[in-house]
């Protein structure tokens, strides 16, 4: 097929949801004529029938019930890329790291306080992803961990610091550590930590294998990652692994699981979340998520807190370069 054409589709997907060419032909604002000539000449192009003619109106042949759920999604297709260049007019796109992830709450709240502005909230899979995303203008903006080692953001990419999530440790009740208040990270020195979503080259993966290196145990990351749920169902089960998680991620049973999120001192890991956007980019709401962002408080964290050396991290209300 050298190329569809949309306006045909459209009029394929109007008569198949009308039932009859002159109701589809009406709701166009054309003659039924058109209509018939339309779905010919894609009939044409893709090589199919996609209707049988009867007495009552058309009727679907199989290629065309085939064919109906793509011509949607490519009708779909248009109104996003139309919908792309009007500023103002579509949802600001936000790409997080996971939908459950500190970012998530934190567009969350950005919605609670701004629930005019109109969201898409993505995920992509890591910070090269949503760089590309960005300079295509597939998302306005990203929370990322920027920059790790071998990549340069490119010119006319910002990365703004907006705040410094906390890491816990999180074990079963038969983990040494379980009944510990607090611990440091040099404790986990020869430990193993289990963490199946780490994939080599992405951003998250960059920090906690610094962070491994630097206070002496293993990130373990075999096995599949069949999410969250199952991640802290096997933690809750070992006396001998354990995972990371921000202080604000929910867990979702921990009672019946006996779960244990043990805070880090001495110092505090901390996994430095940026913003990231296109210099140029016009939409409005941009401007008033990275307002809202900068209005939100620091947080309590601890005197001392570890970041990679290179890291972007928010300044403390004092303006002093972070710890």
């Amino acid at each position: 097929m050298a190329g569809v054409d949309l306006l045909a589709v459209r009029t394929f997907v109007t008569a198949a949801e009308a039932g009859q060419l002159q109701i589809a032909a009406d709701r166009l604002a054309v003659t039924q004529q058109a209509v018939s000539k339309r779905v010919a000449a894609l009939e044409k192009s893709l090589g199919v029938s996609l209707f049988t003619r009867t007495a009552r109106g058309v009727r679907l042949t199989v290629d065309g019930q085939a064919f109906l759920p793509h011509a949607r999604a490519l009708l779909d297709a248009e109104e996003r890329a139309l919908a792309s260049v009007r500023p103002g007019r579509r949802p600001l796109r936000v790409d997080v790291i996971g939908r459950r992830a500190a970012t998530a709450g934190v567009l969350r709240d950005f919605h609670r306080a701004r629930p005019g502005v109109a969201l898409d909230v993505v995920t992509l899979p890591d910070v090269r992803a949503a760089v590309d995303a960005i300079r295509s203008g597939a998302v306005d903006a990203s929370f990322r961990c920027v920059t790790m080692p071998g990549l340069e953001l490119p010119d006319g990419i910002e990365a703004t610091p907006v705040f410094d999530e906390p890491l816990h440790l999180v074990t079963g009740p038969a983990h040494e550590f379980a009944a510990a208040q607090e611990i440091t990270p040099a404790q986990l020195a020869g430990h193993r930590v289990w963490m199946p979503g780490n994939v080599p080259g992405a951003e998250w993966s960059a920090y906690y294998d610094a962070l491994a290196a630097e206070f002496g145990f293993t990130i373990d990351t075999a096995g599949p990652n069949f999410g969250v749920e199952d991640l802290l169902d096997t933690i809750a089960e070992s006396s001998t692994v354990a995972t990371f998680l921000s202080d604000r991620t929910p867990l979702v049973k921990p009672a019946v699981q006996g779960l244990r999120r043990i805070p880090l001192r001495d110092p505090t890991p901390v996994y430095p979340h940026s913003l990231l956007r296109h210099a140029d980019n016009p939409h409005p709401a941009l401007s008033a998520l990275l307002a809202h962002l900068a209005s939100r408080p620091s947080g309590h964290l601890a005197a001392e807190v570890w970041a990679p050396p290179w890291a972007l991290r928010r300044r403390p209300p004092d303006g002093r370069a972070p710890t």
